[in-house]
């Protein structure tokens, strides 16, 4: 093993992640060396529109892709929740470490949870999957959409927003923790499939690198991670639309809840299974099943037309 090139965003905590997972290599290998290939992908050039009117699959992970596959880097560090559910030919995902707070976090002017905001509350997210089950909820609040990293989300705090909401795993991978004041509950908020999941990408012809990153895969956040992206994968979704799931797990038993909302917060439509572990890929396509047939098709259809 020599030297890995490991393609990544240029956002404070793409890189963090990269950075981690480059320790983790030369902890397993003490002799590799390795290098950050810095990519700006279309997501992260398009900040003035919010995400789902930009549509399209893949729009933080295309350029990183094309990276991996023209030989410019070795391997591909991802947030699992921008992830496509199907990759270029001739790459996987092969390593998922284990995964970091799923919930979602809030800063508030109240300094509070969401039931500490005033009617009428402006919400900053970007996130339809928030949208759908925050108005669901609390059905004055406004809506507004944000983008960019952390610390520019966290500055429209006060100014242009009530309250900012982000994924609480990349707020304690960069120490930003005392900056929220709620952590959300998965059961008042379902999160995103995958949300807290590193995927590190690589090619499948390299059988080198494939053994040294295999070590870093964790076998529950493995298991996990298969059963929410079948769901995804089944109903066809993307990052930017109000699809939402959450696997855990005791021992072999593998529990899964899904979800589908409209926009507008009128239609919730969550439904949950278990299983075991061996069957996670069945049981996420089956709740996916589950849900299309309790109405999610039309929400889905009209979203994709719109968007």
């Amino acid at each position: 093993m020599s030297h890995i090139r490991i393609a990544t965003r240029r956002s404070p905590l793409a890189l963090w992640q990269a950075e981690h997972v480059s320790a983790e290599l030369q902890r397993l290998d003490p002799s590799v060396t390795t290098e950050l290939v810095k990519i700006v992908t279309k997501g992260d050039k398009i900040l003035d529109v919010p995400l789902a009117q930009v549509g399209g699959k893949g729009l933080f992970t295309k350029e990183i892709d094309e990276a991996l596959l023209d030989g410019r880097a070795d391997i591909a560090v991802h947030s699992m929740k921008d992830v496509p559910t199907v990759l270029p030919e001739g790459t996987s995902i092969r390593a998922h470490p284990k995964r970091e707070d799923p919930r979602d976090a809030i800063a508030t002017i109240t300094k509070g949870g969401l039931d500490s905001l005033p009617e009428g509350a402006t919400i900053g997210t970007s996130s339809l999957r928030r949208v759908a089950q925050i108005r669901a909820k609390y059905p004055s609040f406004e809506f507004t959409s944000i983008r960019g990293n952390i610390q520019t989300r966290l500055s429209k705090l006060g100014e242009e927003v009530d309250a900012v909401i982000l994924a609480a795993a990349g707020i304690k991978r960069m120490g930003m923790q005392d900056l929220m004041h709620d952590f959300i509950d998965t059961e008042e908020l379902l999160p995103a499939v995958a949300q807290g999941t590193l995927g590190i990408q690589t090619r499948d012809a390299d059988d080198v690198i494939n053994a040294l990153v295999d070590q870093l895969n964790d076998a529950d956040t493995v298991a996990r991670t298969k059963a929410e992206r079948a769901f995804l994968a089944t109903l066809e979704g993307g990052c930017q639309v109000p699809i939402a799931a959450y696997a855990t797990l005791d021992g072999d038993s593998l529990h899964l809840k899904g979800l589908v909302g409209s926009v507008d917060g009128t239609i919730v439509i969550k439904r949950e299974a278990t299983g075991l572990r061996a069957d996670a890929e069945s049981i996420g396509s089956a709740l996916a099943q589950e849900v299309l047939d309790a109405g999610a098709g039309p929400i889905l259809a009209a979203l994709y037309a719109e968007n």
